[in-house]
């Protein structure tokens, strides 16, 4: 059967007159912000602190938009005797996002967590060199990077937490027992203090019973006394 002269038209108002009655969804951007996913990859932020400058980064990145400049330091021995070694100093860090394809190697290859995502995407420039950023412009998008998300209930918990949750906990028991082991040597009396019973008395003064006498007394019963005396029976 052939097709009806129009139906394709009839068809396609048919939507229109659909579509029209129904309420707007179009965000009036920039006046509503756009509510973007957690791991949105917006902008990329650097922690330089856990940079060791190892530039497996910008050897990996496939555009090349990656720049390091960096200088070897000398540290001093931490112990006497000690040699001394060399650290790397980070004098440059910046990415160029004229060039960056947003693939996210960077981050991937990353083996000190330096580099994480920002979901901020609004960073246009009227001028093309303004889209390279400097180490300290990548420190300022470290403030938008959004908190890793929760493990699932049963994750197992990472290893570095486990570690400094065992050292806290050692140091913690550590830190109780240390009023018990002192009550304990205040109860048994430290140097040059008369002993609790069961030991010998004061000087000038018998001995307790079941002990030697002082020199210069007789001894306790069934004991001898001190030397040019006798016991009593």
């Amino acid at each position: 059967m052939a097709p009806i002269p129009g139906s394709g038209l009839a068809k396609g108002l048919a939507v229109t007159l659909r579509t029209m009655t129904r309420k707007s969804v179009t965000a009036q951007y920039p006046d509503t912000q756009p509510e973007l996913p957690p791991r949105s990859r917006g902008v990329i932020g650097l922690f330089e602190e856990n940079c060791t400058v190892c530039m497996l980064c910008a050897r990996e990145c496939p555009d090349w938009c990656i720049y390091i400049d960096s200088h070897k330091e000398t540290v001093p021995p931490a112990a006497p005797g000690g040699r001394e070694r060399s650290r790397n100093v980070l004098d440059r860090f910046a990415i160029d996002f004229s060039l960056c394809m947003y693939c996210g190697i960077c981050i991937e290859v990353c083996p000190f967590d330096a580099l994480f995502w920002s979901p901020e995407f609004e960073y246009a420039e009227t001028d093309i060199r303004d889209l390279t950023h400097e180490r300290d412009k990548l420190r300022e998008w470290m403030w938008t990077v959004p908190a890793p998300a929760a493990l699932d209930a049963g994750a197992e918990e990472p290893k570095e937490v486990a570690a400094a949750r065992k050292t806290a906990d050692k140091l913690a028991a550590a830190q109780a027992a240390e009023p018990e082991q002192a009550a304990g040597t205040e109860q048994a009396g430290g140097p040059g203090q008369p002993g609790t019973p069961r030991q010998s008395g004061t000087p000038g003064q018998s001995g307790t019973s079941g002990q030697s006498g002082t020199p210069g007394q007789s001894g306790t019963p069934g004991q001898s006394g001190t030397p040019g005396q006798e016991g009593r029976a």
